[in-house]
């Protein structure tokens, strides 16, 4: 699967792609990336089927690992345009790029 820097992660979300978290909602309360869309890791396989298959999905968690694991698991199940956000969330903020702290 591919890897995209953050910010061409977010020049892809700017264009009309998704951006997917992968954490747990804890994780996600505490801090994400402006625009993401929550499907916990832990319910992903039952929830994938809520992603649309149009448009291209970068996915993204902290740093990049479970991310690949669940955009491996689209490609597996038929999407065909799906990234992962090299570095995760921990880059995304290291970037500078528009985070959202707290609920």
């Amino acid at each position: 699967m591919e890897e995209v820097t953050p910010q061409e992660g977010q020049r892809r979300v700017q264009q009309g792609a998704l951006l997917v978290d992968v954490r747990e909602q804890n994780e996600f309360d505490e801090i994400h990336a402006e625009g993401a869309q929550l499907i916990a890791l832990s319910e992903f396989e039952a929830r994938a089927g809520e992603l649309p298959r149009d448009r291209e999905l970068v996915m993204i968690c902290r740093s990049g690992a479970r991310s690949a694991r669940a955009g491996q698991f689209l490609l597996d199940q038929g999407y065909s345009s799906v990234v992962n956000l090299a570095g995760g969330t921990l880059a995304w903020v290291d970037a500078g790029l528009p985070s959202v702290r707290g609920k």
